[in-house]
């Protein structure tokens, strides 16, 4: 039997591609205190297996602030094997009960503060491959909601154009910069597609390849896509980086960022000091 305080309903699907959905989720018992960037466990009674209650870890796309639901982007895990989970969520409809842990998790919450206890002003690069996007989701619209004064960028990257699950949101959320200045709401966003060659991808005229490319200068010597964006050369000194995707990506982007000095959580100095947190799904 599960405890009443875990049970929530699902209030909302949107279905952006065949295996790619947003999902609203409501509590019974309302939405606790957490941080941006965190996670939560979801579990949902899978019927082929007698209606036992399948769960997994999602990170959480909406923000603290918003106190009427959880959001979440799940792609339907099909290769090598059906997502237990997954699959029952691609079937599940509005309405339906699930069930949901207590918000969780430290390894891509937003860091406040240096070690020497002065805040952390430092610019704040959120890369997120595929779903990995979904805590700066929920970074993106709690910084804007507080009025953070820290320059944001967000760059995502994604096999197919359809797949940059929140382009229209963080494409207002820039303009919402451009309109009333960086002074008040400092915010960039970039997306990118890895295959630009197939027909789905046939209208997309933006970046391409993968988004740890946004880190690497073309020409050596010359400043890289980011760089270029933000109007000066990235350091250890003026920038903070988040990363959320496949081992691989994490592995791309520190294999830039490495060389330049810059250093995990996880890889931490003597004093405490890093310039980069990240989580891997696989």
């Amino acid at each position: 039997m599960v405890a009443a305080a875990n049970k929530a309903k699902i209030s909302y699907v949107q279905l952006l591609k065949e295996d790619l959905a947003i999902f609203r989720i409501v509590p019974e018992n309302g939405i606790p205190d957490y941080k941006a960037g965190q996670f939560l466990t979801l579990g949902i009674s899978v019927a082929n297996e007698g209606y036992k209650t399948v769960r997994r870890a999602y990170s959480i796309a909406s923000h603290p602030e918003n106190r009427e639901y959880y959001e979440f982007v799940l792609r339907w895990v099909r290769k090598p094997l059906p997502g237990r989970v997954t699959t029952q969520m691609f079937y599940a409809s509005e309405g339906d009960e699930v069930t949901v842990g207590n918000p969780t998790g430290n390894a891509l919450t937003i860091n406040e503060t240096l070690p020497d206890g002065r805040p952390d002003e430092r610019r704040i690069v959120c890369i997120g491959g595929g779903t990995g996007i979904a805590p700066f989701v929920s970074f993106a619209k709690h910084l804007h909601t507080i009025g953070d004064k820290r320059e944001v960028v967000v760059l995502h990257g994604a096999s197919y154009q359809d797949e940059l699950s929140y382009r229209t949101l963080f494409t207002d959320l820039e303009t919402d910069s451009l309109d009333r200045g960086k002074d008040k709401w400092n915010f960039r966003y970039r997306g990118c597609v890895s295959r630009p060659q197939e027909w789905f991808n046939r209208s997309w005229n933006g970046p391409t390849g993968r988004v740890e490319n946004f880190l690497k200068a073309k020409v050596k010597g010359e400043m890289s896509p980011l760089e270029q964006l933000v109007g000066e050369k990235i350091t250890k000194e003026n920038t903070s980086f988040y990363i959320c995707g496949w081992q691989g990506t994490i592995d791309g982007v520190m294999e830039t960022l490495s060389p330049m000095g810059f250093k995990t959580f996880h890889d931490q100095r003597e004093d405490g000091s890093f310039e980069v947190k990240y989580e891997s799904y696989g």
